[in-house]
């Protein structure tokens, strides 16, 4: 079976031994996405929605180099660093995600990378 790292200049860089994505199998398996922007590598947004805005344009750059896209979403996890930001956060994601339903969890967790308040990870369909 072949498989590849995914790495794209529109997504921000990883902040440590791992790739952005990986393809393999006819999958694309997206490492949790931050709300850093690509360019200057600075955290995006206060609130939780904002953070979640910046990281939903994350995972879609980063499945685009992987030619494919959020409507090919499989599964995601949502981590939160509190549950109060469930509403927000589910809001942001719905837009993002217009219609397309994948299998979720959201869970919430002490704490984050860069003490963000939201990261989202998936595994989408190949092409």
């Amino acid at each position: 079976m072949a498989f590849h790292p995914v790495q794209t200049e529109d997504g921000p860089a990883a902040i440590g031994p791992y790739s952005q994505a990986y393809a393999a199998g006819g999958f694309v398996f997206c490492s949790g996405q931050i709300p850093l922007d690509p360019v200057s590598a600075t955290l995006v947004g206060e609130s939780a929605a904002e953070q979640a805005q910046q990281v939903m344009k994350n995972l879609s750059a980063v499945l685009n180099a992987a030619g494919t896209e959020l409507s090919k979403v499989v599964k995601t996890t949502i981590f939160l660093k509190s549950m109060n930001d469930f509403a927000a956060v589910n809001e942001v994601y719905a837009s993002a995600m217009g219609d397309h339903r994948p299998a979720r969890a959201t869970v919430e967790v002490s704490r984050l990378p860069k003490d963000v308040l939201v990261e989202i990870d998936c595994i989408a369909i190949s092409g």
